[in-house]
């Protein structure tokens, strides 16, 4: 039974004068060889009985009955629990998933999806904002002194207008840079 390159095997009772895959008088455990550690369950009590009442095992079932613990039972030996490997029991599903499901809640929000090359350099540049360098320019009040008269001295003071600046500015302008850094961290 089973499929190619994964058989199934039925272990069974039946009599010797009928033919190999004919009718089976009790099915009393079956072997499935695929796995690691093979599956084999066998019906004791029955195994029992037929063994009791004169049945023979083939040479195969006899091996799976020493290895069950069924062939040692019969013949009143030692070692009557078997060798028989038992596979671990598979968690449940359900909890895979309710452990996958509290992981996924602690990461965090942000960056859980790629993002685009210029998406990615926009986000970077919300997060960390270049300096910003403001210039002041700081305009020259123009005092004009005239000689009128060797002992009369005139001082005018006048607020210079935007044309004027620009025309009394001298080669190199007056700025001053006003960076702003961030705040070193208290120590």
């Amino acid at each position: 039974m089973g499929k190619i390159r994964t058989p199934f095997f039925r272990i069974v009772v039946t009599d010797s004068r009928k033919a190999r895959n004919g009718l089976s008088i009790e099915e009393i455990g079956r072997y499935v060889p695929g796995q690691e550690p093979s599956i084999m369950e066998v019906n004791s009590d029955r195994a029992q009985y037929w063994l009791g009442v004169g049945a023979q095992p083939t040479a195969a079932v006899e091996a799976i009955f020493k290895v069950t613990g069924d062939w040692q039972k019969f013949k009143g030996l030692p070692g009557t629990e078997g060798t028989l490997k038992f596979a671990t029991p598979k968690p449940a599903k359900s909890i895979a998933y309710e452990a996958a499901v509290k992981q996924a809640m602690d990461e965090p929000k942000e960056g859980a999806t790629t993002m685009k090359k210029k998406a990615q350099e926009k986000l970077a540049a919300k997060a960390n904002p270049a300096p910003v360098v403001e210039e002041v320019v700081v305009s020259e009040a123009v005092v004009e002194v005239s000689e009128p008269a060797a002992t009369d001295v005139v001082v005018e003071v006048s607020e210079p207008t935007a044309t004027e600046v620009v025309a009394e500015v001298p080669a190199e302008p007056v700025t001053t840079d006003v960076a702003v850094e961030p705040e070193a961290a208290a120590e």
